[in-house]
């Protein structure tokens, strides 16, 4: 072995251990860097060189800096924080509609609801007082009030998700943007050849931040560049990414939401995360609740009005104008035509049947009755499908219109309009056929939905329009419509699945709360869940200070070592040369 060999091995032993100092120098001065991984050197003999039948060392190599990084437990905290974020989103959301819903406070839809049905048992028992029916018409107001104030509050809450929806898919874009980015940076800077340790952490930061907006996936190339995948679907590949954007469409009246990608409209399923969460909740929490609430406010309007549209006020009804408005083109149309759109967007439905109209003299009682026949089977008089010989709302106006002392038409803007002669009245009664109440003739509310629903506002103006007695042939019954509609209570309603109002509201209230229980389990859990492969990567790719500690003291030593050898090299050298 030559002298300058000697050398070579000292400097290889030098420059070694002093990048490995370096290296652990590096290591614990992120020892508190959020998303830091653990590098350590990779030390490896230099190849032998032969002298004579002998192979020397030729010292000390510094492989390769590695970050300590298991990439499966990497890819398993990701989809932790996925669900996790998504978790938490999920008791946000469900706790925020639990909180509007407000059930243990007695001024609760159920409580209303309660309310509004003792009043008409109330009015049931005197239905002469005027008081009650003040009383019957303020607690319908109220109630009305309270369901669009609490439909309000819901809807405030599905902008509010959308507001997060939108700023959440621009976050993620850019965040995809970046990530592509520093692909691109990370080949370059490779080039096959070693890894860029610090730009590889700071993708991992950037994924690891992704992961809490969405469940993601990820695929490394040979070129050291990262493809990312939503389900099946890439959104970045390479250096280039597809963007994602919140899209929004209008189905059937609704506004419906979703997450695609910019380059091509493609739609992300997205499962976990925060978007996965908001658009889930966005559906099965806040739509379904409004959904229910329309549903029920429905039913509580269409069954109020069928009862009350047959009834008579203490107060004669000399006219009555109707509202649901008709187009003009949809009077000749019979009501159960799907073509009739005036009544086919309607969340209820007149049927075959009939009703009692009676003009009544003010003055003698004499009375002269109509019974108006409904036809709506579907059925034409050959006995084929079709709505050719179904009644039609102007069919109906006509019957009305021909009978003495009163006429029919429609006003200007669509609405069946009923007059009684001077010193007669009109009254109604006996219908089967539901279609007062569709048409909005004599009812006591208006609108179809919690977003409009109403008390008539001649109710507000002149309670003894209020329906309180109800005919039956030539019998009168002073509280019958009162104690029908006091039992609607109690009614079970096919469309609400067999139950009642009360119990369709209640069974509402309680899954919402059911699921906000869930969801703070969840939430829980998803946190020990994520806390434990957080532990679990901070004790393979974390920096322990005392171990860095003994490491940095071996590779001084190494270094110290090495300087010592040098050292006696060259005063060995200095001998040689004083011998010469």
């Amino acid at each position: 072995m030559s002298l300058n060999g000697a050398f070579q091995i000292g400097r290889t032993g030098l420059t070694a251990s002093q990048l490995a100092i370096q290296v652990t120098g590096n290591n614990l001065s992120n020892a508190a860097t959020p998303g830091y991984t653990r590098q350590s050197a990779t030390m490896i003999p230099a190849f032998d060189s032969r002298n004579g039948s002998v192979f020397l060392g030729r010292g000390v190599e510094v492989a390769a800096v590695r970050r300590q990084i298991d990439s499966a437990l990497q890819q398993r905290l990701w989809s932790g924080l996925s669900a996790e974020s998504g978790a938490q989103s999920d008791l946000a959301t469900l706790s925020g509609v639990e909180t509007t819903l407000d059930a243990l406070s007695g001024t609760s839809l159920s409580n209303r609801l309660s309310a509004f049905f003792n009043a008409w048992s109330e009015l049931a028992n005197t239905p002469q007082q005027a008081g009650t029916r003040s009383l019957v018409v303020q607690q319908g107001q109220q109630l009305a009030q309270y369901m669009q104030s609490l439909r309000g509050s819901l809807t405030q809450q599905r902008i509010q998700i959308d507001r997060d929806l939108e700023a959440n898919a621009t976050r993620t874009d850019a965040l995809l943007s970046q990530i592509a980015g520093l692909n691109r940076a990370i080949v370059t800077s490779e080039n096959g050849l070693g890894t860029a340790n610090g730009l590889r952490d700071q993708r991992d930061a950037l994924l690891t931040e992704l992961s809490q907006y969405m469940d993601v996936t990820t695929v490394e190339q040979p070129s050291g560049a990262i493809d990312v995948l939503v389900g099946s679907s890439p959104v970045v590949l390479s250096g280039t990414s597809r963007g994602v954007r919140l899209k929004q469409e209008a189905v059937n009246g609704e506004v419906r939401v979703s997450i695609s990608t910019v380059d091509n409209n493609e739609r992300l399923d997205i499962r976990a995360g925060r978007l996965g969460s908001l658009l889930g909740q966005r559906e099965t929490a806040v739509n379904d609740t409004i959904a229910r609430l329309d549903t029920m406010a429905a039913q509580l309007v269409f069954r109020v009005n069928r009862l009350h549209s047959q009834g008579l006020g203490s107060a004669p009804l000399t006219s009555v104008v109707g509202q649901t408005q008709i187009r003009s083109g949809d009077e000749a149309l019979s009501f159960n035509d799907p073509a009739n759109q005036s009544f086919a967007s309607l969340p209820f439905a007149a049927q075959s049947g009939s009703f009692r109209v009676t003009i009544r003299n003010s003055a003698t009682g004499a009375s002269e009755s109509l019974q108006v026949n409904v036809d709506l089977d579907g059925i034409t008089s050959t006995g084929t499908p079709g709505f050719a010989d179904d009644t039609t709302p102007d069919a109906l106006r006509a019957a009305i219109d021909g009978m003495a002392n009163v006429s029919a038409s429609f006003t200007a803007d669509g609405r069946l309009s009923i007059s009684a002669a001077p010193g007669y009245e009109v009254q109604f009664s006996e219908d089967t056929s539901g279609v007062l109440a569709v048409m909005g003739v004599n009812t006591y509310f208006t609108g179809t939905s919690a977003r409009d629903i109403a008390v008539r506002a001649e109710l507000l103006g002149q309670p003894g329009l209020l329906s309180a007695a109800r005919m039956t042939g030539l019998d009168k019954s002073d509280n019958g419509t009162a104690l029908a509609v006091a039992a609607l209570r109690d009614e079970a309603i096919g469309s609400l699945g067999g139950g009642t109002l009360l119990g369709h509201w209640d069974q509402t209230v309680q899954s919402v709360a059911v699921r906000t229980s869930a969801a703070r389990t969840g939430a829980e859990s998803t946190a020990a869940v994520r806390q434990s492969l957080e532990a679990q990567r901070s004790a393979v790719s974390g920096v322990s200070v005392d171990e860095e500690a003994i490491n940095l003291l071996t590779y001084q030593r190494q270094y110290q070592a090495s300087a010592r050898y040098i050292s006696v090299l060259d005063e060995m050298t200095k001998t040689l040369l004083s011998l010469v």
